[in-house]
């Protein structure tokens, strides 16, 4: 996983050199959002109620996108998966993981880059004021979970309007709390979604997914005591083909 990992941040953050004419539109459409909602954003903090108790509970309920919150419940996945033997569930929790530390990664290289102010500080939405509000990383790692979970499950379509419902819930929240704003928020959100897409799309195994017999996997076979060597086609199902 840590191996793929390295993999991921060297196709993440040079994606931007690799604009063609295909995904150029999605860039153009995501870079004119982000200028759009930055150039807004104190209009749209000011829609908020920003009361004591709006705040505080804006806060408790973005506790649901922080690491520790998350790290256990893709954790808890994974074991899931070893105890009931079931590849879907540990798939999830590897890849869960995974997507959590790219989107670590990611935003903590884009927070440091532009070191925009908080809500909450002095001199609110300045960029290179020393703050760390760009982009939200409870947003990044919400999303990323989220949509690779929603890719898991893409023929189940509650539980992909589940995870992106709580995902949008908790995005919102961090503007409520007064810990970003909305273009913070949302910056973070769709980076989250694609890397949460492409770690799926990467690194998923066909054996976790019904279509897995599409993809055999060749495994050596002997039977020393009669002298038989050679290969096996395993399939998903458990069933073999020896050679």
């Amino acid at each position: 996983m840590f191996l793929n990992i390295v993999l991921d941040q060297k196709d993440i953050l040079t994606s931007p050199f690799h604009i063609d004419r295909q995904n150029a539109k999605w860039w153009l459409l995501f870079g004119a959002t982000t200028g759009g909602l930055i150039a807004a954003d104190h209009h749209i903090a000011d829609l908020f109620e920003n009361s004591r108790g709006q705040v505080r509970w804006g806060g408790r309920i973005s506790n649901i996108g922080a690491s520790y919150t998350l790290i256990p419940i893709v954790a808890g996945y994974y074991g899931y998966g070893v105890l009931r033997d079931h590849a879907k569930a540990r798939e999830i929790g590897v890849l869960g993981t995974e997507s959590l530390l790219d989107g670590l990664i990611v935003a903590g290289v884009l927070k440091e880059v532009t070191r925009r102010n908080r809500p909450d500080e002095s001199h609110p939405g300045n960029f290179w004021g020393g703050g760390t509000s760009f982009p939200s990383g409870h947003a990044i790692q919400m999303w990323s979970v989220a949509s690779l979970v929603a890719h898991e499950y893409k023929h189940n379509p509650i539980v992909q309007v589940t995870a992106y419902s709580l995902a949008s819930i908790v995005s919102a929240s961090r503007i409520a709390a007064q810990k970003h704003f909305a273009s913070d928020v949302v910056t973070g959100g769709v980076m989250g979604w694609f890397i949460g897409r492409y770690v799926y799309q990467t690194h998923m195994s066909h054996l976790a997914h019904k279509h897995s017999w599409l993809m055999p996997i060749i495994v050596p076979h002997a039977e020393p005591s009669q002298r038989g060597y050679g290969v096996m086609l395993v399939f998903a199902g458990g069933e073999a083909s020896p050679w």
